[in-house]
């Protein structure tokens, strides 16, 4: 299989995970830290595979370039929750 159709499938596959899996979860979890929630060791688990999955990701995207706002904005979303759930961490 060539490359332009292997990341063509990948790139699917990785926004499917992102609109069904991945932001709805990270919203939920944004919303409990933002009501003062600590993170589980389950959100923290899936934050970890998040930052695993995009170190592994990284020669994709230098492929397409087209999406780096969209990993941008994803991982700024991210950022948003780690540092609310260290903030609820060192006020609880």
């Amino acid at each position: 299989m060539d490359q332009d159709r292997e990341d063509a499938g990948t790139l699917a596959a990785l926004m499917i995970r992102m609109k069904e899996e991945r932001l709805p979860r990270a919203l939920r979890i944004l919303d409990r830290v933002n009501s003062g929630e600590k993170l589980s060791e389950t959100d923290i688990d899936f934050l970890e595979r998040v930052y695993d999955d995009s170190r592994n990701t990284q020669p994709l995207l230098v492929r397409h370039p087209e999406y780096h706002s969209l990993i941008v904005r994803s991982l700024d979303l991210y950022t948003e929750i780690i540092t609310k759930g260290l903030e609820n961490e060192k006020s609880g």
